[in-house]
Formats: structure tokens, C-alpha cells, sequence
């Protein structure tokens, strides 16, 4: 039987990893309360999750500007580390972004990864722009926290030493 947990609004979002470089696992993690929800996802989705925000506030900033008369919020974000235990509950197939323009909140909805025909567990977590901001700048530095990437093939390279296809076999 297929779930779908609401966190509206989350007190902790956040994307973070697990294991050395190269071998890193990549988690989102929300918390509303005392329930904290990890999920798996892949380097790349995380990369174009940020990409993604991104245009979304964007395109927010030009059809529903904040209102000038509201308060910056303090952020309530300064610890964006992966909450202990990192259990995940699901890998993320897709992902889906959306706007409340009642509430003015941002929602992220992550769907698992399932075989064809089979009913995806579901997760949603709402949010401000604020923080969606604050998690753009961190989701980045997470994701080029990695490996060094080669100039000549793009690949990533390990401590050990790098095979470059674009090198005639010399390595780096």
C-alpha cells in the first residue's frame, strides 16, 4: 500500500551525503517536528534539483513577488547536516516542484523509483523561498564537494590516478 507523508511545513531540509568521495551516497532530508524522512537520490538529481529551484524562484520573482511589507525571516537554517540516523525510505525516481500562492510556499514532492505499473510512495515537503534559497547555495557545494573532474574527458578523478580516454591512455 502506496503513502504519502505531507512535512508542511518542514523545520529541516536539506541534502547531504554519506561516504567518502567516489563513493558518496546522496540523501534529502526533511523533519517537521520529530519525524525526519530520508530519502536516496542520485549526485545528478540533486545538480538539477538545484537547477531547478533555481528557475522556479525566478520565474516566482517575476509572476508573484514577495511582499515588500513582510519581514526577512531569520534564517532558521544554519545547521544543514544530514540528521543522524540517515535511514532512507525510499529512492527518488522523480521529482516535482510546485507553489502555494496562499500560503506563499514552495513544495517539493519526491516520487520513489518504482517498476512500471507499481504505485509510488510519495513525500512532500513545503517550505519558503528563503529556504529553498539557502538550499540552492548548499546543494551546490555538496555536489562539487566530489572528486576532481578531468579538463580533457570530464570524468571524475579517483586519489589513485585517472585514465583519460582523451589522452591516448596516459594517466593523470
Amino acid at each position: 500500500m502506496t503513502r504519502h507523508i505531507e512535512l508542511n511545513p518542514v523545520s529541516h531540509l536539506t541534502i547531504g551525503t554519506v561516504g567518502p568521495p567516489g563513493q558518496r551516497v546522496f540523501y534529502m532530508q526533511g523533519s517537521q517536528g520529530t519525524q525526519t524522512i530520508s530519502l536516496r537520490l542520485e549526485k545528478e538529481q540533486a545538480r538539477m534539483l538545484a537547477d531547478s529551484f533555481e528557475a522556479l524562484l525566478a520565474e516566482l520573482a517575476q509572476d508573484h513577488p514577495p511582499d515588500a511589507r513582510a519581514s526577512k525571516q531569520e534564517p532558521i537554517w544554519k545547521d544543514m547536516r544530514l540528521r543522524e540516523p540517515v535511514e532512507d525510505l525510499f529512492r527518488i525516481g522523480n521529482m516535482g516542484l510546485g507553489y502555494n500562492e496562499g500560503t506563499g510556499q514552495v513544495v517539493l514532492v519526491a516520487y520513489e523509483l518504482v517498476e512500471e505499473g507499481e504505485e509510488p510512495n510519495v513525500v512532500s515537503f513545503w517550505t519558503t523561498r528563503d529556504h529553498i534559497q539557502t538550499l540552492i547555495k548548499h546543494t551546490r557545494e555538496v555536489v562539487s564537494a566530489g572528486r576532481p573532474i578531468c579538463g580533457n574527458c570530464g570524468q571524475p578523478i579517483d586519489p589513485e590516478g585517472h585514465f583519460c580516454p582523451n589522452r591516448n591512455g596516459h594517466t593523470h
